[in-house]
């Protein structure tokens, strides 16, 4: 370790200061990586991200909770299984029910492209279990510019959107707001979500008590604000520095198949960005970044029946801080990346009776939890004609600390590394096959949450995750088709998954997370075939399946929760002329029979859903788009009901499960300018 601390001490002091022209520069992305391009004018029905990934690639899938504020699986892992960065800096939700996940925080107008990595082979970021999500914000520019999004739907949506950015040679800005706002939505029957949860205690699923009162039945589902603002400042040709602010203000969101619905949820994203290009002979570029995310989040149950006279308030915040320095530099045909990376994150919550505390020693949710993160890592890509052999390594010392004098301390090492080869076999042909290890340790919520009658539901003693993986694919260009194809093997060692069995005599969880090993495989293909200058076809599709090695303690399956079945996405695309274009969508899925149902999920039914829009650029900086989703009006649902998710149930594996919107109508009209 003190080899790998004075190298990096040395790569990053030892540099040059030298005055050079700056050349532009192509970032390539690594093989297998999947581009989502063009966010912010391709995703203009809602500015929910989670949703809108969910459509555009394969290997997402939507954990449905709300109208807004959803959250994703990609090859059938979420949570803190997936990393997520914006613009390079870590956030995470607050609620333990994952009410406001991190993908939840930036919403799609001010998004330009996103990455999705698959598999272990980032060493740059904490806890890259399984994949990374990448987002990239939109970018000032010198020319003064912007646009205006103002967008309607079913069931009362509206939203109005504004960007404007401009500058000189030197100094460049950019503002972004944006308002949104929609009521609960109905489903292929016609039940908005009060309806839902009527139907559901008519099922004897859910409690009569977990209904929205009267007063609050027609309730919108959410309101959204947001702001975002940039500078990005050219200090010399080989020197940029950005700042950045992201903040986000929601009220009233309505979770209907949970408990309790969102007071408020508040997020804001500090970020400082300096970049370096040809300091000398051992640094092509120096990056250096700190940021800060807090999120505010109190859930209640304030509108629902069971809350009518005396209602309970979860109220917990999260800030994370955190910074990276690396540096590159280029040694006959190796490129060297060596860094720091290190982030704390403290973690706080507690229950309230009618807006007053309960007794911090027995209420006290998350007892004031830092997670501590110092990372070294070093990068090596060779280059040797055809053939590409990127190499990474990283080591992780992570300490958990509680306030509370009860709760044991955790600390976690860990190395990890991969190797990836691409071979270039020509122009429009790439194999790619790597291998690698991965972890991430346990959050606070698995370690030591406690529940709102006092139940341990963490597990102290919980092991880091860790994932040995193997994948193999191929990218390949015809004269007019594209085909991508993956295929992965991963073994899970110390899988934390929810144990539902483990309750106690009031029949409340107690220590639920539990360790085990578990296997994991699947693949996806993907591409697009362009049948004339008017006409071309996208594809995807993704397929997963996981074992335990074991059952649960008490327990007899073996099956892998959120697991998603065989998902297709597909589209036909037709352009009239340039100015007016046309998109057929189907999202369909097999049936959810591979399911842990003895921690709560259930068999769904197959779906097959059509979407359709149209696209029309008017003159002057107009454009207008009209479309409906699920034209059939059909009753489905996409999110399953693994108990680890606190959702409305009655004794036993009865759980709602929540439908997905029936016809959906929107219109979008964008003035650029």
């Amino acid at each position: 370790m003190k080899s790998v601390i004075t190298l990096s001490l040395v790569c990053t002091v030892g540099l040059m200061a030298a005055q050079v022209e700056l050349e532009p520069i192509t970032v390539e992305a690594q093989a297998g990586t999947e581009m989502i391009k063009d966010v912010s004018g391709e995703d203009i029905k809602s500015a929910d991200l989670g949703e809108a990934l969910f459509k555009q690639s394969p290997s997402v899938s939507l954990i449905r909770r709300s109208g807004i504020a959803n959250d994703i699986r990609v090859r059938g892992q979420k949570k803190d299984n997936i990393s997520v960065t914006i613009d390079g800096a870590k956030i995470y939700g607050a609620c333990p029910n994952r009410m406001d996940p991190p993908i939840s925080h930036i919403l799609t107008n001010n998004v330009d492209f996103i990455e999705i990595n698959e598999g272990p082979f980032n060493v740059e970021d904490f806890g890259v279990l399984s994949a990374d999500i990448k987002v990239h914000t939109i970018k000032p520019e010198k020319k003064v510019a912007g646009e205006i999004n103002i967008g309607m739907g079913s069931f009362g949506y509206k939203k109005a959107a504004l960007n404007v950015s401009g500058g000189t040679d030197t100094v460049r800005f950019l503002l972004s707001t944006s308002t949104e706002s929609g009521e609960q939505y109905k489903d292929g029957n016609g039940d908005d979500f009060a309806g839902q949860i009527d139907r559901n205690i008519k099922a004897g699923l859910v409690s009569p008590m977990a209904q929205y009162q009267d007063k609050y039945k027609d309730l919108d589902a959410f309101s959204k604000k947001t702001l975002m603002a940039k500078m990005f400042w050219d200090i010399t040709d080989n020197q940029e520095l950005k700042l950045s602010y992201t903040a986000n203000r929601s009220d009233d969101i309505l979770y209907p198949s949970s408990k309790m619905d969102a007071l408020y949820d508040d997020s804001d994203i500090y970020n400082v960005e300096y970049t370096a290009k040809d300091l000398g002979k051992y640094s092509k570029e120096l990056y250096m970044q700190a940021y800060q995310s807090e999120v505010e989040h109190p859930m209640s149950t304030k509108y629902r029946k069971m809350g009518a006279t005396s209602y309970m308030t979860h109220s917990l915040t999260t800030k994370t801080q955190g910074g990276k320095i690396k540096n590159s530099f280029d040694m006959k045909n190796h490129t060297f990346t060596m860094g720091m990376d290190y982030s704390l994150r403290n973690w706080d919550g507690g229950y309230y009776k009618n807006d007053n505390p309960l007794p911090a020693t027995k209420f006290h949710s998350i007892w004031d939890v830092d997670t501590t993160n110092t990372a070294f890592f070093v990068e090596d890509s060779i280059h040797m004609g055809k053939f590409i052999l990127d190499l990474g390594l990283r080591y992780d010392t992570t300490d958990i600390d509680s306030a509370n004098p009860t709760q044991p301390s955790n600390t976690y090492d860990e190395l990890n590394g991969y190797m990836l080869g691409t071979y270039h076999a020509d122009s429009t042909t790439k194999y790619f096959a790597g291998i690698g290890k991965s972890s991430r340790v346990p959050d606070a919520k698995e370690l030591y949450w406690i529940g709102s009658m006092g139940n341990m539901i963490g597990t102290p003693d919980l092991k880091n995750i860790v994932n040995y993986e193997f994948d193999l694919g191929i990218e390949k260009q015809y004269e007019n088709t594209t085909l991508k194809a993956k295929v992965f093997y991963s073994q899970l060692k110390d899988y934390i998954a929810y144990n539902a069995s483990n309750v106690n005599m009031m029949g409340a969880s107690v220590n639920a997370y539990e360790n085990v090993d578990a296997t994991l495989y699947g693949f996806d293909l993907s591409g697009t075939y362009v049948a004339t200058e008017s006409l071309y076809f996208d594809y995807g599709m993704a397929y997963q399946r996981g074992t335990k090695d074991r059952p649960l303690t008490g327990q007899s399956g073996t099956d892998m929760p959120d697991i998603p079945p065989f998902k297709v996405n597909a589209s036909v695309n037709y352009e009239y002329d340039e100015s007016l274009q046309f998109k057929t969508e189907v999202i369909a899925s097999d049936t959810w029979d591979a399911i842990d149902d003895e921690n709560g999920e259930q068999k769904i039914d197959a779906y097959a859903v059509l979407n359709l829009s149209a696209t029309k650029r008017f003159t002057k900086g107009f454009e207008l788009t009209v479309g409906v989703d699920n034209l059939f009006d059909s009753t489905y649902a996409v999110s399953n009901t693994y108990k680890d998710l606190i959702l409305l149930s009655t004794p036993g594996n009865n759980v709602m499960l929540m439908n997905e919107a029936g016809r959906y109508l929107y219109a979008n009209l964008k003035y650029s300018f």
